[in-house]
């Protein structure tokens, strides 16, 4: 079975051409080298699929003759991913929330006067 086939039939990607951009793009690697979109997928190969910023990597253990269900999935993969790889995902997710609401306007009279204060302490240190 093709790579891109594959990828979508255990529902990495929603769609097969998302799979295929992402082979294209250089994303998956099947045993450390890139694959293109129409390699073939053998039982025993290991794939590492680069998705959301998390480095996806499993074991092929069967090729499912079509799209699977959720709960099947774990039938015909081995997940190898490291926990590590979703907790930096969600540290970079949490320090990239701000106070304010993104798309909330100017910032207020308020938060001028703080970024002045800021300004204004940060010259008395020179």
């Amino acid at each position: 079975m093709r790579i891109d086939k594959y990828l979508w039939c255990v529902r990495y990607f929603k769609t097969r051409s998302l799979a295929t951009t992402a082979c294209n793009k250089g994303q998956v690697k099947i045993n450390g080298s890139v694959a293109k979109a129409s390699k073939e997928v053998i039982i025993t190969d290991k794939i590492t699929l680069r998705k959301d910023q998390i480095d996806f990597e499993f074991k092929v253990n069967d090729i499912p003759k079509s799209r699977v269900g959720a709960k099947l999935v774990d039938i015909y993969r081995t997940d190898l991913t490291t926990k590590e790889a979703f907790e930096a995902r969600e540290m970079q997710r949490l320090s990239q929330d701000y106070y304010r609401k993104k798309g909330s306007g100017r910032p207020t009279k308020k938060d001028r006067r703080d970024i002045d204060d800021f300004y204004e302490d940060s010259e008395d240190a020179w």
